[in-house]
């Protein structure tokens, strides 16, 4: 990238406009810098400048001097959109280096510099807001469709942008968020995956009675309390719901671990079959016998590590503790 330098032979930077309205009033304004700071204003009307002739925006300087034009801008200051063609008089042949459309009151800026093509190189204009637009400026014109925006901010490539809202479009320290995918923390060999302090798990307290088949929704609840008494043996059938299995719920070498509160009465009763999404799995118990009855008058704690070791294939630790 070079600057835009004017010097002896490269005689002027010259304008020529399209598309104006007739009247009296200045076609356009324009303000030029020079390399000392020096601001220039200089502007041209319906008389100098038609479409058919153009009018020199910055003269050449004088034998011998060099002049650095550090930025131009030009104003619309017609009643109507102008189409202005900017270009370098080198030697009197001129070799367009911008060519801008402007509506009524909007600027068009550059900073001086040439691309290696030799076009001008185009900085984004401004909008006087005051006559331009009226409201917010729409995405189709390249504004954000709102008046003010604060905080993060989120769109989708079509419509206008929003502000983002804390909790649900992203994570915020002090916002309460809801996951309703599943989130991996993989920490590394040397660094936990993640630190809990103060956490709960969801536990479902049922006025049901123990009996027949039991469906255990593990995406659901992680401790089941029936506080009826249990009425008769049970089977418990795990699933990860009523729309989705266990096994398509986990992976290869992942586990899940319940539990399951039971009220008896006088007359106690116990879990006497384990299913594993409708297909009966032979637990592996602590202290390696099976139970063959329940504890009367208290709670029975059934806890199930449930272990995936292949598709279908699970390995079930079961235990059961008397609480009274």
């Amino acid at each position: 990238m070079a600057l835009l330098i004017l010097d002896s032979t490269s005689k002027s930077i010259v304008v020529a406009m399209s598309g104006a309205a007739a009247t009296t009033n200045p076609d356009f304004t324009a303000a030029w810098a020079d390399n000392n700071g020096t601001t220039f204003t200089e502007g041209a009307t319906d008389g100098a400048l038609n479409g058919t002739s153009s009018v020199t925006l910055v003269a050449a300087p004088a034998a011998s001097t060099r002049r650095t034009i550090k930025a131009i801008t030009i104003e619309n200051k017609d009643t109507a959109a102008v189409t202005l063609t900017v270009s370098y008089n080198n030697a009197s042949t001129l070799r367009t280096i911008a060519k801008v459309t402007l509506n009524v009151g909007d600027t068009w800026t550059t900073d001086g510099t040439f691309d290696t093509y030799g076009s001008l190189k185009q900085t984004l204009g401004t909008v006087n807001l005051s006559s331009g637009v009226t409201g917010t400026l729409g995405t189709a014109n390249g504004g954000s469709g709102a008046t003010t925006l604060t905080g993060v901010l989120k769109g989708n490539g079509t419509s206008a942008f929003t502000a983002a809202t804390a909790g649900t479009d992203y994570v915020a320290p002090a916002t309460a968020t809801t996951f309703t995918a599943t989130q991996t923390f993989n920490g590394s060999s040397s660094t936990l995956a993640m630190v809990l302090a103060d956490a709960a798990e969801t536990t479902t307290v049922s006025a049901t009675a123990a009996t027949g088949t039991i469906n255990y929704d593990v995406t659901t609840q992680s401790v089941l309390y029936y506080t009826t008494n249990a009425s008769a043996n049970w089977t418990v059938n795990f699933r990860g719901s009523s729309g989705t299995s266990l096994n398509t719920l986990l992976s290869t070498g992942q586990s899940i671990t319940v539990v399951f509160l039971v009220t008896q009465g006088s007359t106690a009763y116990y879990n006497n079959a384990v299913q594993v999404d409708g297909s009966s799995v032979t637990p592996k118990y602590q202290g390696g016998t099976a139970w063959s009855a329940g504890n009367a008058s208290g709670i029975d704690a059934y806890t199930y590590t449930i272990i995936k070791t292949g598709s279908a294939a699970f390995t079930v630790l079961a235990a059961q503790t008397q609480f009274k």
